[in-house]
């Protein structure tokens, strides 16, 4: 297979496994990943956070590592790339008062391109005005914002995903081996049976 070039948009507070994994793991299977925050530069980095299910009526939150970011949000243009990636966390929550990232994201739409959004990412992509008519994971915290842009919520396990067109999403990071394994089928990889959750 041949690497794709993917982008993935974060920023301050993204949840920390929902940035450091799919990082990672598409980098291993040999894609390209550009980590990008608005207003900042490849060198400089994002706080994030961890969040954790521990028997609240909400998840916790602590402080987590310091991710360095790998590209230059000012220097990026979409169409140079062939994915996008939105991890959830704290930082969906002003990356969606951005508009050169709500425009970042439509691109990808309107090319039909694939899109991974996990968590409170959905709050980005309702933002957007990009989920109309789609089903849709998300935290469930976010069902009213995914509703209310027009989406059709996936009421799925917090460990499975949903893939609708060329969107893949899940409701948290438990869910990594599904979101990332549809993801990956996405872009042209297959992952033997980690391929589960639900296809619309």
């Amino acid at each position: 297979m041949s690497g794709k070039s993917i982008l993935l948009i974060t920023g301050d507070f993204a949840e920390d496994y929902e940035v450091m994994v799919p990082f990672q793991a598409l980098m291993a299977v040999g894609h390209r990943v550009h980590a990008v925050c608005p207003d900042k530069k490849a060198g400089d980095t994002i706080a994030t956070a961890i969040h954790d299910f521990e028997g609240q009526q909400t998840y916790s939150e602590k402080r987590g590592h310091n991710f360095a970011l790998n590209a230059t949000f000012s220097e990026i243009k979409p169409e140079q790339y062939d994915a996008l990636v939105i991890p959830g966390g704290r930082a969906p929550e002003y990356l969606r008062l951005d508009e050169r990232v709500l425009a970042m994201v439509r691109h990808f739409f309107t090319a039909g391109k694939p899109v991974a959004a996990i968590c409170h990412g959905a709050q980005l992509l309702a933002a957007a005005g990009v989920l109309k008519g789609r089903k849709t994971s998300a935290y469930p915290a976010c069902r009213p914002e995914v509703e209310q842009a027009g989406g059709i919520y996936a009421n799925i396990p917090i460990d499975a995903a949903v893939t609708d067109g060329n969107l893949v999403t899940a409701p948290a990071w438990p869910a990594h081996p599904a979101w990332l394994a549809q993801f990956l089928a996405q872009v042209g990889v297959s992952i033997g049976s980690g391929n589960m959750g639900v296809a619309a």
